[in-house]
């Protein structure tokens, strides 16, 4: 078995893998996993200008078009956690209500500035729920909008006084405080998978697929504010 793989993977999920999964994997099957960490539009730019992976780990639904290339084999598309999107605040900041939509939206209204992600599966949702809400203009004149990252650094450095992004990646900035989920009716959960690249077909490579829906992988998730997937 290979002794070493290189894995491409979604923000959202990495905090379970640094945290437990990549070295307890490590640990049990003596395979080194080598880490590429960035959104997955980030990672198909990534693989676009050419750059290569064993085991990619994104939004499920991103795999079609990669699959249509000829990048990835959807037979292992295997799904292993989805996540909800939640709101931050500065530390020591009075909590927000944001447990209606209303008082939800009120909250947003009132932020000096509210920061999120372009390119992040919660800033893309984001991005078309204040559009569909019809408060995408006046968000946007006094919003911090960021390429990439932890977006609750934004109101630990003062740049923001509302961060908007998946619950497992709030974790990240421990400063900040995480408020909570957004409510039921505007809450959008994002499903990642793993899948292996075409041709690669290791053993190495589907050992670690399979760890991720395994009972260290689970506990993980659930300690990172990641859901599994029944």
């Amino acid at each position: 078995m290979s002794s070493s793989i290189t894995l491409f993977s979604t923000l959202a999920v990495r905090k379970a893998l640094d945290d437990a999964i990549l070295e307890a994997f490590t640990a049990e099957t003596g395979i080194a996993v080598h880490t590429v960490f960035d959104p997955t539009v980030q990672l198909v730019r990534r693989i676009d200008a050419g750059e290569t992976f064993d085991v990619m780990i994104g939004v499920t639904g991103s795999f079609d078009p990669l699959a249509e290339q000829g990048i990835v084999d959807l037979a292992t598309r295997t799904a292993v956690a989805r996540c909800g999107i939640g709101l931050a605040v500065p530390p020591g900041a009075p909590l927000p209500d944001i447990a209606t939509k209303d008082a939800f939206v009120q909250t947003l209204l009132d932020a000096r500035s509210v920061a999120y992600s372009v390119t992040g599966a919660s800033g893309i949702y984001f991005k078309r729920l204040i559009e569909d809400l019809g408060i995408a203009d006046r968000l946007n004149e006094r919003a911090t909008i960021i390429e990439k990252g932890f977006i609750a650094e934004a109101v630990v450095d003062g740049r923001a006084d509302v961060a908007i992004q998946q619950l497992s990646e709030l974790l990240f900035v421990p400063e900040a405080v995480i408020v909570g989920p957004f409510p039921d009716e505007v809450q959008h959960y994002t499903e990642f998978s793993a899948t292996l690249a075409a041709g690669a077909g290791s053993a190495a490579a589907q050992a670690f697929v399979d760890y991720l829906t395994g009972p260290v992988a689970a506990a993980a998730y659930g300690r990172t504010n990641l859901l599994t997937v029944a």
